[in-house]
Formats: structure tokens, C-alpha cells, sequence
């Protein structure tokens, strides 16, 4: 095999993932000991205009695909696609962002492939020729390096946020060449009907703050200070599975083990006790603060800094400050 590394470029109608973003970033850090061209996969129908903002963030040449089969993810026609360019382009690292999406292809990628696929990256590096990846393991609490053997390419899907984006460089200069999908819409088994649409607000993985309430918010007219706080800090809104199974917030906002999975620079823990599979979804915040009146609470023991406080008397305290401060 080559020294190449291929980027899957995530887009949702024809708005791209900022893990993609990062994941260029990656692989031209990696590019710079392995030796060889970086290559954005970008696949999708109408998103030609995605393939010079590749180039921008790092690749080398853009490989893409754009086709009315390809408008919506669906696996198969994906997966095969991806698998067939790593191929044909000699692929040393095959970098996808561990999104819903990624999450699936990224292993669907690995089995084409007959090779092993590195999950929810922390960190990626090369040691002495050798891969070496970061993830964390048994709900977060510890951290394990895998030396990635001797079979390439090597699959890695990375976590959002946990790799710098790049500064795009409109001047860079690449090459777009087109690609056929390998599978005809005879050969695709899913279908895509449509999309429900939820309710508007900052994405949680993209959130460079998010704010959560839990438990301790005691019903849904409980979320009001945390949203109120949400909105001073133009920060995306959190809950904890207890609040979700509830019923007091829909389940788009739950961050744990079962909900999203966010590495925020900030993470403001309302109310919440820090149950491990909360503290699975957000122990890898930058910094976490936390605000509970059980000075016991497990939280306390992740978080940077604590406020042992009722928090409607505490969030609404911080929120007018902020506002005062922050105009």
C-alpha cells in the first residue's frame, strides 16, 4: 500500500460536518511524516462547491462523487464507494469523523476492506512508524493507545472536537476529479423516504459550549434558568438521561453513554449528579463546571471548578452576571 490518506467529507444537504473539517487538519499532520496526498471523499448530489472548501482545509485532491444515489447516506452505496477509492488510491489512513454517521461507516468501511477499524479517537500520532491512536474505554473512565498492526489501510473514526480545525487557506491549490458510485440504485437495498424535523438550536457535538440540566432541574419548566443561561453563553443545551426519560426534554439534547457523545471547551453541569454514563458523554470537556446542592454528588469529582448551591438561585445569579459583563 501507498502512504496516502483518505478523508470522508460528511454533508447533510450540502452542509458539511466541522468533524470533517478536523479530520483534514489530521491528515495533513500526519502527511507531513508519511509522505503522501491527502484526499477529501466528498459524495453527495449538488455539492460540487464542497470540493474547493476541501481543498482549503487541506486536500490535496478532492475525490468526487455526485450523484442523485448518493444525495442521502445510505450505507451500502457509501461504504462500497469508500472502500473501492482506498483501493484504487493506495490508502495508508482512512480518517472518518465519529458522527451517527460515521459510527456506521467507518466500520461497514474496515470489513470491506478486511481490515481493523479504530474507534472514537482522542488523539492519532506516529511513533516509531508506527499508528499509534487514543481512545477512551469502560465508559470513559480510563484511556487505552492502540498500536494499529501491520494491516493497512488502518480506519480511524475520530470524536468531534477532539482534533483542531484548520484554518482554511483560500489560496491552497488541488485537484477535483470526478467519481462514478460503484453501486446503481437497483443494487441499494435502503431507501430514504424523508426527515423529521426537531426543534432549532446549536448543535451539540459541534458546540464549543454546552450548558445541561439533569435531574435536579425537577421538571420541564425547570430547564427555563438553564436555558436562559444556554442562550447568555450562545451555548448548546444539555440533559441527562434522567431528565430525558422523564419526558422534560427531548432526547436530541441528551449527552451519556446512550445519548451524544460532546467535547465541548466548557460543559456546565446543572443539576446533575454525574452518574458514569453522563460523565462517558462529557468527560473529555475542556473544562467542566459543575452546580449541585449535594456537595457529594459524583460530578464534583470530574468537575474543574464546583458551586455547592440550590441551582435557582446559583444559574440565575451567574446569567445576570454574565449578560452585565458580556453586554
Amino acid at each position: 500500500m501507498g502512504k496516502n490518506i483518505l478523508v470522508w467529507i460528511e454533508q447533510f444537504r450540502g452542509q458539511p460536518a466541522s468533524p470533517s473539517w478536523e479530520g483534514l487538519g489530521l491528515a495533513r499532520r500526519l502527511s507531513e511524516t508519511l509522505g503522501g496526498q491527502v484526499y477529501a471523499c466528498l459524495f453527495g448530489d449538488g455539492v460540487q462547491e464542497l470540493a474547493q472548501e476541501a481543498i482549503a482545509y487541506g486536500a490535496d485532491q478532492v475525490l468526487l462523487a455526485d450523484d442523485a444515489t448518493l444525495a442521502d447516506f445510505r450505507l451500502e452505496p457509501y461504504a462500497a464507494l469508500l472502500a473501492h477509492l482506498a483501493r484504487e488510491h493506495e490508502a495508508e489512513v482512512i480518517l472518518i469523523g465519529a458522527t451517527f454517521r460515521g459510527r456506521d461507516l467507518g466500520p461497514a468501511v474496515a470489513v470491506d476492506l478486511d481490515t481493523g477499524c479504530v474507534a472514537d479517537c482522542t488523539a492519532l500520532e506516529l511513533a516509531d512508524g508506527q499508528l499509534v491512536a487514543t481512545r477512551p474505554i469502560y465508559a470513559g473512565k480510563l484511556l487505552s493507545t492502540c498500536r494499529v498492526p501491520e494491516r493497512r489501510p488502518a480506519v480511524f473514526t475520530t470524536r468531534p472536537r477532539a482534533f483542531p480545525k484548520p484554518e482554511p487557506d483560500a489560496a491552497r491549490s488541488g485537484q477535483v476529479v470526478a467519481v462514478a458510485p460503484l453501486l446503481g440504485e437497483d443494487q441499494v437495498a435502503s431507501r430514504v423516504t424523508g426527515f423529521l424535523e426537531t426543534e432549532g438550536g446549536v448543535n451539540l457535538a459541534d458546540a464549543a459550549i454546552i450548558v445541561s440540566g439533569g435531574r435536579g432541574v425537577g421538571g420541564p419548566e425547570g430547564f427555563a434558568p438553564v436555558r436562559d443561561l444556554a442562550q447568555a453563553l450562545n451555548a448548546a443545551l444539555g440533559a441527562s438521561r434522567a431528565a430525558v426519560d422523564a419526558g422534560w426534554i427531548p432526547y436530541e439534547h441528551q449527552v451519556g453513554q446512550t445519548g451524544k457523545t460532546v467535547s465541548p471547551d466548557l460543559y456546565v453541569a446543572c443539576g446533575i449528579s454525574g452518574a458514569i454514563q453522563h460523565q462517558a458523554g462529557m468527560r473529555t470537556s475542556k473544562v467542566i463546571v459543575a452546580v449541585n446542592k449535594d456537595a457529594e454528588a459524583p460530578i464534583f469529582q470530574l468537575a474543574h471548578y464546583g458551586i455547592v448551591g440550590d441551582l435557582f438561585k446559583v444559574v440565575p445569579a451567574v446569567t445576570a452576571a454574565l449578560k452585565e459583563k458580556l453586554g
